[in-house]
């Protein structure tokens, strides 16, 4: 495989991934918290009520709640792109010592 090969790939690979966690997001509410992409004004002036905010930077909004369909309710209130946060992953959980 050349370099140009694996710069080619790389675009679809995060294309991929970030669909899979919208798909995730969207229909499941296993996650503690999401995190929000570029929110829209719309977005910020309509924060759910039942919802916390974790953390926020220029690009993102970070929230959560314990409402069922929350990513639902943010797309319907203006969210662009929702992606799950806090989900353990694939790897195994460390040991506590």
């Amino acid at each position: 495989m050349t370099i140009r090969a694996v710069f080619m790939a790389v675009p679809f690979v995060l294309m991929g991934w970030i669909g899979v966690l919208t798909v995730v997001a969207f229909v499941s509410d296993g996650a503690p918290a999401y995190v929000v992409l570029f929110p829209s004004q719309i977005l910020l002036e309509n924060i759910p009520e039942s919802s916390s905010i974790l953390a926020t930077s220029i690009a993102s909004v970070t929230l959560t709640s314990d409402e069922t369909g929350f990513a639902r309710l943010l797309y319907r209130n203006g969210a662009w792109l929702v992606l799950p946060a806090g989900l353990p992953g694939c790897l195994p959980q460390p040991k506590a010592g």
